[in-house]
């Protein structure tokens, strides 16, 4: 049975029930994540308005972290 593109990709909920910090905390850590879904949540980090400026620095380190690091 043929699978889809629609069914084999990943989709990125912004509107998840944890919270911009675990999400980002988990991101950081995760080597596998696309720089795509850091840029999201570096754009909804923007958009809260209280941003932490902690975050900000771990994402912006993690966006131009080479991949052997």
């Amino acid at each position: 049975m043929r699978q889809t593109a629609e069914t084999s990709v990943q989709t990125w909920n912004p509107c998840s029930d944890r919270p911009l910090h675990e999400r980002i905390a988990e991101a950081v850590q995760g080597r596998a994540t696309p720089i795509s879904q850091l840029l999201r949540l570096m754009s909804a980090l923007d958009a809260e308005g209280n941003a932490n400026e902690n975050l900000r620095l771990q994402l912006r380190a993690r966006i131009g972290a080479p991949l052997s690091v």
